[in-house]
């Protein structure tokens, strides 16, 4: 990146830099795209005065990012890391001790091909990411619920029963399904549900469960919701919803094979590709 002197830097108007605090202080500049580039990968570094200014450097940093023709990835990684580290940081501070304990129905959902998307929405990707947490919070708030986790494109939530977490299930594919995405996109999200007991500590639930619900997640597609054969047997048959057997299917760090059952009903998807992980014979 060519090196800008003082006196350069006094030259350019206040619009080619992305932050200037309170006092006038000039930060970030972004004046040309190797500059750009530079204010994307320091922007984590600026204490910024409150989160007001933050957001308003952020937005002036991607459009300039977007006049440069730059795709800020990493940019987006970053937030996110830091929202991780925020929400990891909230719960140890007591949002753990308000947790369901023993055995309870973990739903985790996670955004399909979310790099695509970031590479094709640019600046736009981090209003739909808010949009898709927003419908995932309602439906889980509505259900009875409560959020355990929430990182980068995944969602991670915890009910005292399996017929709550299956109502937030559906609540939130139609949310999506309904929902006008930018530029005609297709975001969908895949929905991963099992019921166990896991441990839970100050840090949050750990255990075989929480594991076997990612895998279960992790499998699927978007727009489907998957559940296991622990869920399915606490779910009553009726006339809103369906469980179609999909088989048993080896999920990854799981030592048995689990079936899985695809929920269906009005307003859900019913086909979908094979499922991502190796069925058992």
């Amino acid at each position: 990146m060519p090196t800008l002197s003082t006196a350069a830097r006094e030259r350019l108007p206040d619009s080619a830099f992305a932050y200037i605090d309170s006092r006038g202080v000039r930060r970030l500049p972004i004046n040309d795209a190797s500059h750009v580039r530079n204010a994307l990968a320091r922007f984590e570094q600026v204490a910024f005065e409150d989160d007001a200014a933050r957001e308003r450097a952020r937005e002036r940093l991607l459009r300039a990012a977007k006049k440069y023709g730059i795709v800020p990835l990493g940019f987006f990684d970053g937030q996110l890391r830091t929202e991780r580290l925020q929400t990891e940081l909230r719960a140890r501070s007591g949002q753990a001790g308000r947790l369901p304990r023993g055995t309870v129905t973990f739903l985790l959902t996670d955004i399909e091909g979310s790099t695509g998307l970031i590479e094709r929405l640019g600046r736009r990707y981090p209003a739909v990411l808010r949009d898709v947490r927003t419908i995932i919070r309602t439906a889980v708030r509505k259900a009875g619920g409560h959020e355990v986790d929430a990182r980068a494109d995944e969602f991670f939530a915890v009910f005292r029963g399996a017929p709550d977490a299956l109502d937030a299930a559906v609540a939130i594919q139609r949310g999506m399904t309904e929902h006008r995405w930018p530029a005609d996109s297709d975001v969908c999200v895949r929905i991963g549900i099992h019921s166990g007991r896991p441990n839970l500590s100050d840090s949050g639930y750990t255990g075989l469960a929480v594991h076997a619900a990612a895998r279960i997640c992790a499998a699927g597609h978007g727009g489907q919701i998957l559940v296991s054969a622990a869920t399915r047997a606490t779910l009553a048959d009726g006339a809103e919803v369906t469980y179609r057997a999909l088989g048993r299917y080896a999920l990854s760090g799981i030592r048995e094979p689990m079936a899985v059952y695809q929920v269906g009903g009005m307003g859900l998807r019913a086909r979908f590709p094979r499922l991502r992980a190796s069925l058992q014979r």
